[in-house]
C-alpha cells in the first residue's frame, strides 16, 4: 500500500463504461494520493467487486441518478454484499471509509446523495464522507472531462477521503461500529 490512505477503489455504477460518472470517480481517486483502482460495475462481476471491497481501505461509490436515486445495478451490488449479519460470514464494507458521487443532467436530484449515504452508513456501518458530491452536466467540458472547477472539487473530496480513511484505519472504535440492524 502506498500513502497514508492505503488502497482506495472507485466503483462506477453507470450502464456502460466511461462517461461522466467514471470521470467524477476518477477525479476523486486522483485527489487521494493513495493506491487506487477504478472498477466499472458494467464490466466486472459482482463477486470480483465484493472481493475488492475486502482488500480496500476505502471505496468511492459513483452512480448516475435515474428516477431520483442511484442505479439499479449499484443497488443490486449492495444487496449482494454481505454485512456480517443474519448468518453472513463477511462484512467487507464495515469499518471502511467511503465517498459518494452522483451525476445527473441537472441539479434537481442532488438530494439522491443522501439516500446512498444513508444506506452505506446505517446498513453497512461505513464512515461516509459528508457532504457527498453531485455533479450535473454543467460540471463537464464533454462526456469524459470535468471542468477545471469540478476537477478541483473532486480532488478536494479525494483529499478529504484520504484523511477520513487514515482516521478510520487508525481507530479501533470506528472500525468496530456495526450496522444499525
Amino acid at each position: 500500500m502506498s500513502g497514508t490512505a492505503g488502497r482506495i477503489i472507485g466503483v462506477v455504477a453507470g450502464p456502460e463504461p466511461g462517461g461522466r460518472t467514471a470521470a467524477a470517480v476518477a477525479g476523486i481517486l486522483a485527489g487521494t494520493g493513495a493506491d487506487t483502482a477504478l472498477i466499472e460495475l458494467s464490466q466486472t462481476p459482482v463477486a470480483e467487486i465484493t472481493a475488492a471491497f475486502s482488500d480496500a481501505d476505502a471505496v468511492v461509490f459513483g452512480s448516475p441518478v435515474y428516477r431520483a436515486g442511484h442505479t439499479a445495478s449499484l443497488r443490486a451490488l449492495l444487496e449482494a454484499t454481505e454485512r456480517g449479519r443474519w448468518g453472513e460470514k463477511t462484512a467487507p464494507l464495515q469499518g471502511k471509509a467511503a465517498a459518494v458521487v452522483l451525476t445527473g443532467a441537472s441539479g434537481h436530484h442532488f438530494l439522491a446523495v443522501d439516500g446512498l449515504r444513508s444506506v452505506l452508513a446505517g446498513f453497512f456501518a461505513v464512515q461516509v464522507l459528508s457532504p457527498g458530491l453531485y455533479l450535473d452536466h454543467s460540471g463537464y467540458v464533454d462526456r469524459n472531462t470535468l471542468t477545471e472547477q469540478s476537477a478541483e472539487l473532486a480532488a478536494a473530496h479525494g483529499r478529504a477521503l484520504a484523511d477520513l480513511t487514515a482516521a478510520v484505519r487508525g481507530s479501533e472504535a470506528l472500525r468496530a461500529i456495526t450496522p444499525v440492524v
